[in-house]
């Protein structure tokens, strides 16, 4: 724990002291919006079998439709803020331009 709160401390920052933000589509086709320090293939598991109580428990499968790696957790955090707020349209227009590239 204090070898990270030293590397922190210096401003090299570990892999880890990062996020992903993500968007999965659940199985009713609304959307989900999260965040995740651990690994993305872990979270999408953890909401698909239930261990990841919540909204998206009684609307499984969920599949993952965007996801963007933060180098720090609060840009992540804030990311998420936002687009929970934008309407159903607005984040649909989102992953279709993301998945168009």
């Amino acid at each position: 724990m204090a070898k990270i709160l030293l590397l922190r401390q210096i401003g090299r920052l570990k892999v880890t002291d990062g996020a992903f933000l993500y968007i999965v589509r659940c199985a009713d086709r609304s959307y989900y919006i999260g965040t995740t320090r651990t690994s993305l293939e872990m979270r999408i598991a953890q909401h698909n079998d239930g261990t990841f109580g919540g909204y998206t428990a009684t609307r499984r499968p969920v599949e993952l439709v965007f996801s963007q790696w933060f180098e720090r957790v609060t840009d992540a955090i804030e990311n998420e803020r936002k687009l929970k707020k934008w309407s159903r349209a607005k984040k649909e227009a989102f992953i279709c331009a993301t998945l168009r590239g």
